[in-house]
């Protein structure tokens, strides 16, 4: 228990895969202050605004410190813990048996980051019941890094080190406020000024001029969804002037023709007619990518240009620009994020060949869609609810995600959840989606459990531009008890909880879904328990931990994280080593023939939907997060609307007014804001604000969801079924009330 008093002691914020060191000072057994750490060697007493207001997430008198059931009346009620597990694995086993297994999906959100350990037992537990479905938020968001990597092949060399680069490209990512991918989330602010101050040219590619933008040696502004004329249009230029790295072509590369072929009539001066932008802003950035200092640097997208059509495309050709120019770490330089809480592995300048990314596993029954690298593809989850049938999804379970809140098509996702015979989910408070549930297991928050870096090192398998790049590592122990006279339960003990119940052994192999096992010479850590394993969450982070580079015990030894000394430089290629990275793959260039073939004129044109809505990121929520919260909505609980000022006037509008955003499926309530960022034919909001449907009157107060004007089953990904939720075609009309 705590002890009365002040203490203040190191540990890490865990809302965004930065995890960023940090002091958490604790009054009387509340948490009541967290600031940078500034003794962290990595982070430098850095930390962000969501992360100063993790006292003010603790503390939230809308926190629920018990779990609640949901009454025969609709309203809810306090259940013990234990108890609402009882009840709800009798009630999963009568599904099971009923239906069979595949009646049960689970659903993990980006809020399980904080809990490394659960998303792997949760994982655990739907593969024991044999169920395949298991989802997660990587399909709604980028899920083409992983499928154009399965293409095209890892590069075993790993990542250029941003601190080394001459140049860097940014694709739809504004990184000073995601934190997400490109400029090290580790204080990006301070990572960019010193990358400039040396002399590193910046090219970003933005339809807002966001705050990377601005740093920018060179800021592309185009009109949306034109990133991939863009990158192949620069491709096309690299490749027609002689400036690839024909030595790295010849010895590692395949495709190279087919790409060549493919891109040829992405001249610049189509791309700059298609994308509304100068041509010689186009030649100059590619010429600067390509040349600039000693060719060090690589090309990052995000959630921007990922949530447009052609994610996957998109992705790829960022690989295949990065390929071409040989921008991945050779042979005896230093590898850029060489593990510490993870295995440790020989780095060679060779590549990984393309594997199979898609086409697998599970299929759903509906848009053919399967099992991909990225997971199983979420944005079709409702229709498996709603659809008739054998094989009908009946429960679900929700561990640190908000379905109503992020899901796309937010109509189509109530009725989805209302008709589910379960809905279970692991919440901090009452989120939309636990409006809906019948259970909702409160769950102990960040402080109250010990924490670790293992999960930030682990993302870099995901994407390149994205780990920590260091041999860094900290570990946190509780450094809060739960609230006096409270029923809180860690998430993965549910799980472990509901093994018990219905006689189940689980196992999870450590790194699941991120292909890191892959990339591995010593094999991944497998873990076993079952119903009757009494395991603390410390015991479960040293089972995870025991093939790590660094011992966890050493790792904890030092409070405020250290860089340890690794000396890992990459190794010379295997002699008899034939493999190669692929920039020819059939699938992928299919594709740029059909966004050729794309009439961008007539849908330029189109004066009954005008605008193109983007999504912007906010600098003090991560997703639904925190926006009933004063000291980080600062008195602004909504998503605006952000227009240029000049479109605002031409529609007879001020800032502040009340307008309905129409998009061709659905519409949806906003409050209009003036932003000379934007370009004039553009409009920009936040994902996962607003309430159910039935509560667009109280726009001021809760925002709207952008997801509902976005339907599932019309333009979307044919592999990962994620359908268009950026570049979305829209209108602006006064609203009155």
């Amino acid at each position: 228990m705590s002890m009365p008093g002040t203490t203040t002691r190191p540990g890490i914020c865990r809302i965004c895969s930065a995890h960023c060191g940090v002091l958490a000072t604790v009054v009387d057994g509340r948490l009541a202050k967290v600031t940078g750490d500034p003794d962290n060697p990595m982070f430098k007493g850095y930390t962000c605004s969501k992360g100063r207001a993790l006292p003010d997430i603790h503390n939230n008198p809308a926190r629920l410190l018990h779990s609640q059931k949901r009454q025969p009346d609709g309203t809810y009620a306090a259940i013990d813990a234990e108890r609402a597990t009882d009840e709800i694995a009798e009630r999963l086993r009568h599904l099971i048996d009923t239906y069979g297994p595949r009646s049960v999906a689970l659903y993990i959100g980006t809020n399980c980051l904080p809990y490394p350990a659960s998303p792997l037992t949760a994982n655990a537990f739907i593969r024991a019941i044999e169920s395949p479905m298991f989802f997660t938020a990587n399909t709604i968001d980028q899920p083409g890094k992983q499928i154009a990597l399965a293409a095209h092949g890892h590069w075993l060399g790993g990542d250029v080190p941003f601190d080394e680069a001459d140049s860097w490209m940014l694709v739809g990512t504004n990184p000073l406020v995601s934190k997400a991918i490109g400029i090290p989330g580790q204080n990006p602010g301070q990572n960019l000024r010193a990358a400039i101050g040396r002399g590193m040219k910046l090219v970003v590619i933005d339809p807002r001029r966001s705050q990377t933008a601005a740093r920018a040696a060179i800021h592309i502004q185009p009109r949306p969804g034109e990133d991939v004329a863009i990158i192949a249009g620069m491709i096309n230029l690299i490749i027609r002037e002689g400036l690839c790295d024909n030595d790295f072509l010849a010895e590692h590369v395949a495709g190279f023709d087919e790409l060549a072929s493919a891109v040829a009539e992405f001249t610049p001066q189509y791309v700059a007619q298609r994308a509304d932008v100068p041509v010689e802003q186009l030649i100059d950035a590619a010429r600067l990518f390509a040349t600039f200092g000693d060719r060090r640097g690589m090309v990052n997208a995000g959630t921007g240009a990922n949530f447009g059509l052609h994610g996957n495309l998109l992705e790829y050709l960022c690989l295949c620009l990065t390929t071409i120019c040989g921008r991945w770490q050779r042979a005896g330089e230093r590898v850029t994020r060489p593990n510490t809480l993870m295995p440790a592995y020989t780095a060679k300048a060779q590549a990984h060949p393309p594997y199979e990314g898609w086409g697998y596993g599970e299929r759903l029954r509906v848009r053919g869609l399967t099992d991909t690298v990225a997971g199983m593809p979420t944005a079709a989850l409702a229709d498996e609810i709603l659809l008739e049938g054998e094989g009908r999804v009946r429960a679900l379970i929700c561990v640190g995600g908000n379905p109503m809140a992020a899901w796309p098509d937010q109509r189509k996702t109530h009725r989805a959840l209302e008709s589910l015979d379960l809905l279970v989910t692991l919440d901090t408070e009452m989120s939309l989606t636990s409006r809906l549930a019948d259970y909702v297991i409160a769950p102990m928050m960040q402080m109250e459990t010990p924490a670790m870096t293992q999960g930030s090192e682990l993302i870099k398998y995901y994407a390149s531009g994205t780990g920590i790049p260091a041999a860094y590592a900290q570990y946190a122990p509780r450094l809060v008890d739960p609230p006096e006279g409270s029923d809180l339960m860690e998430e993965w003990k549910f799980f472990l909880g509901l093994a018990k119940r219905m006689d189940l052994q689980m196992f999870f192999v450590n790194f699941f879904g991120a292909g890191g096992g892959r990339f591995m010479e010593s094999p991944p850590v497998v873990v076993t328990m079952d119903g009757d394993t009494q395991l603390t969450t410390e015991e479960l982070f040293e089972q995870m931990c025991a093939n790590s580079r660094v011992p966890l015990a050493d790792v904890a030894a030092h409070p405020h994280g250290k860089v340890f000394d690794v000396d890992a430089v990459v190794a010379e290629r295997d002699p008899d080593c034939t493999d190669r990275l692929d920039v020819g793959n059939a699938v992928m260039l299919a594709e740029l023939v059909d966004v050729m073939a794309e009439d961008f004129d007539t849908a330029r044109g189109d004066t009954a939907f005008p605008l193109r809505l983007i999504p912007r990121r906010h600098g003090s929520f991560m997703n639904s997060s925190g926006t009933n919260l004063a000291k980080l909505n600062g008195g602004k609980p909504y998503n605006p609307a952000y227009m240029h000022p000049d479109a605002i006037d031409a529609l007879g509008l001020a800032s502040g007014d009340l307008v309905t955003v129409t998009s061709p499926h659905d519409f949806i309530p906003s409050v209009v804001e003036a932003d000379d960022t934007l370009r004039r034919d553009v409009i920009a909001m936040h994902h996962a604000f607003g309430g159910l449907p039935s509560e667009d009157d109280e726009v001021r107060e809760r925002g709207s969801n952008v997801g509902r004007l976005v339907p599932t089953d019309f333009e979307y990904d044919a592999i990962s079924g994620l359908p268009r939720q950026g570049n979305i075609p829209v209108r602006v009309t006064p609203r009155t009330g």
